[in-house]
């Protein structure tokens, strides 16, 4: 064998050690999911003595899922959109129009990233519930619905994009709308589906959002439903715990494979230089 195929070995190998590490805890979590409670206490790492389903019938059992997984999609879905199409189209007046004190706009954005967002608990807080927004679908979907972080992210690319697009549209008579939908946004497609997947991640996980602003059952999401689940059910009942938290995290972790090319196609540039 020579010295490059050893190499190749080497990297093979690596990569596979690499993968059983990171795909070791949702092995973990799944074959957890259809044991036994006493099960999972004396015996974590090994298969199942015997595969059983009752962790995932009695969640459906105990709560409301089919709801709370609705709950959970329309937000999610919801900030993904709204923060996607109001984060471009602010990354596209700073990068590409002529708007006055685009810089400025851009530092005091940028500046806004510096900022602990724990900081701003409490005023939100108040906020929301002064506009009666407290457990409602606003109160959890509009404060998530543009993102200083994506704006950046975006604007980034924004600047990848040839201006000769942009010009050979403004002399056809083109308005900056919709120049925007119509030769910035398909050109944008690989950055804006990794905006909008990790924006979905992001509204798809987010506890401490629904733990402040939700209050009615029927309001949960899946996060804060699995927290109060966990204060409810007996300790002994650990397969139902286990059912749902796999539940919760194997759509996300489907969600990311089947899109992560365009994590790969976002960083190779857009248009033509």
């Amino acid at each position: 064998m020579n010295n490059s195929n050893k190499g190749k070995l080497l990297i093979y190998v690596g990569l596979a050690a690499a993968s059983l590490i990171v795909l070791y805890p949702f092995f973990f979590m799944i074959i957890n999911s259809f044991k036994s409670g006493s099960e999972i206490m004396h015996s974590p790492n090994a298969l199942p003595t015997s595969w059983s389903a009752k962790g995932y019938i009695e969640v459906f059992d105990s709560v409301n899922l089919w709801r709370i997984f609705f709950n959970t999609i329309f937000v999610s879905v919801s900030i993904m959109v709204l923060n996607c199409l109001l984060s471009a189209m602010v990354a596209f007046a700073i990068a590409k129009t002529k708007m006055p004190g685009r810089q400025v706009w851009l530092r005091l954005i940028l500046s806004s990233m510096m900022v602990p967002a724990i900081l701003f608990t409490i005023p939100v807080y108040m906020m929301m519930y002064d506009w009666g927004w407290v457990n409602t679908y606003r109160v959890l979907i509009i404060p998530g619905a543009i993102s200083a972080y994506n704006i950046f992210l975006l604007y980034q690319f924004m600047t990848q994009v040839d201006e000769a697009y942009l010009e050979a549209a403004r002399i056809d008579g083109a308005s900056e709308m919709r120049i925007f939908f119509k030769v910035v946004l398909p050109m944008m497609r690989p950055a804006m589906a990794t905006v909008g997947i990790l924006t979905f991640m992001g509204a798809w996980n987010d506890f401490m959002g629904p733990l402040l602003y939700i209050r009615d059952d029927s309001m949960l999401t899946l996060q804060l439903a699995l927290f109060k689940f966990q204060q409810d059910i007996p300790a002994g009942n650990l397969e139902q715990v286990w059912a749902m938290t796999t539940m919760i995290a194997v759509p996300v972790v489907f969600v990311f494979f089947f899109m992560q090319k365009n994590f790969i196609k976002a960083f190779t540039g857009v248009g033509v230089k």
